[in-house]
């Protein structure tokens, strides 16, 4: 399949299918209802002109996206155009093959739009569930990216085994991907580990930057380009992404006021599971800053916080994480339609100015 001619920039919105209780209210949206919001939001955002939407993998009640894959084809088949990828697969407590033949299976069904955006997992939750040690969970991440990125260059495997998993001795792994090879890119937090396992293997990068001032991944981003370099991959030819909370509405006060509850609210229960001290609206509106990690405000704003994040990072995808389940969904459908047809078309035309082409 011949790949497509890629902007300057690709936009899009990832998510968890949040499903936690509303500060104010105390009501929970069901994980039926976000699932099925889910493939909706995914149709609009197609049809809006994103071009990616990601969904991360999690095993908590409040979150409804156990097989990210499963939820991805369900919109397959109702759009034409938008990638579809996990966002992340934790890939130290799953099985290569399985995974490969879930995405691959998407990719069929996409018509070759699947990516696998692999991690270690910021939450810990499927380790235990999956009889899985803590203690192995480096080594574990280690073999399991070596074993995916074997079973996606051919179609029979051979892989010496370890103790976490059986050998496979010259097995065929199907559906094949259409896309040759299917896409897999690595997570990070801002591991500087991860950038060089990435850069040294030549794959694309995501930084999950949910803190502090994206800027500061300017050393992270070398890093990754240093050792790709070295490996004798071209940096040039690297992609890299970054994923930020945040939410595009008619104003920057009518969407702060929007998302700031749910934000709180979720910084606090994982804070409170993390040791991270209470979060403030002062903590809220500096994030929310031009130089801050959070996107919120209307199309025009978020547009200038996308620019000045090419400027700084160099980042070839942008993912917009509007998703706090707590926001009504109609707010991020229309926050998903702003970001497609206002913030875009305003991102695009400015790095056409700055960096000239097409």
């Amino acid at each position: 399949m011949e790949p497509q001619q890629k902007p300057f920039m690709e936009i899009g919105i990832s998510t968890f299918l949040e499903t936690a209780v509303h500060p104010a209210t105390g009501e929970r949206v069901s994980q039926t209802q976000r699932l099925r919001d889910a493939v909706e939001e995914i149709v609009l955002a197609d049809q809006v002109g994103l071009d990616v939407y990601g969904i991360g993998e999690h095993h908590r009640p409040d979150y409804a996206s156990s097989a990210p894959a499963v939820v991805l084809a369900a919109a397959a088949t109702r759009t034409k155009h938008i990638r579809l990828t996990s966002a992340v697969t934790v890939l130290s407590s799953d099985d290569p093959v399985r995974v490969y033949q879930s995405f691959s299976t998407l990719d069929a069904l996409s018509n070759g739009r699947a990516e696998i955006m692999a991690g270690r997992g910021s939450f810990i939750e499927s380790f235990p569930l999956f009889g899985y040690s803590l203690n192995d969970y480096d080594e574990l991440y280690e073999e399991k990216l070596e074993l995916l990125l074997a079973i996606r260059e051919s179609e029979k495997v051979s892989w010496r085994g370890s103790r976490h998993r059986a050998a496979i001795d010259n097995l065929g792994v199907y559906p094949r991907s259409v896309q040759e090879p299917l896409p897999v890119w690595i997570a990070s937090g801002g591991n500087p580990e991860s950038a060089v396992r990435a850069g040294s293997l030549g794959l694309p990068i995501v930084f999950a930057i949910i803190g502090g001032m994206p800027e500061r991944f300017a050393p992270l981003v070398a890093l990754y380009k240093k050792a790709a370099e070295q490996a004798g991959h071209n940096p040039a030819k690297l992609q890299i992404a970054t994923h930020s909370h945040g939410l595009v509405g008619d104003s920057r006060e009518q969407a702060g006021d929007l998302i700031f509850p749910s934000v709180q609210a979720q910084m606090n229960a994982i804070g409170r599971e993390r040791g991270w001290p209470p979060y403030s609206r002062d903590t809220f509106d500096s994030a929310c800053s031009l130089r801050g990690v959070l996107y919120v405000g209307d199309p025009e704003y978020v547009a200038e916080k996308i620019v000045l994040l090419r400027k700084n990072l160099g980042v070839t995808r942008f993912f917009l994480h509007a998703d706090i389940s707590t926001i009504p969904h109609r707010d991020i459908m229309h926050s998903i339609e702003l970001l497609g047809t206002r913030v875009v078309p305003i991102v695009r035309k400015e790095l056409a100015r700055i960096e000239g082409g097409g």
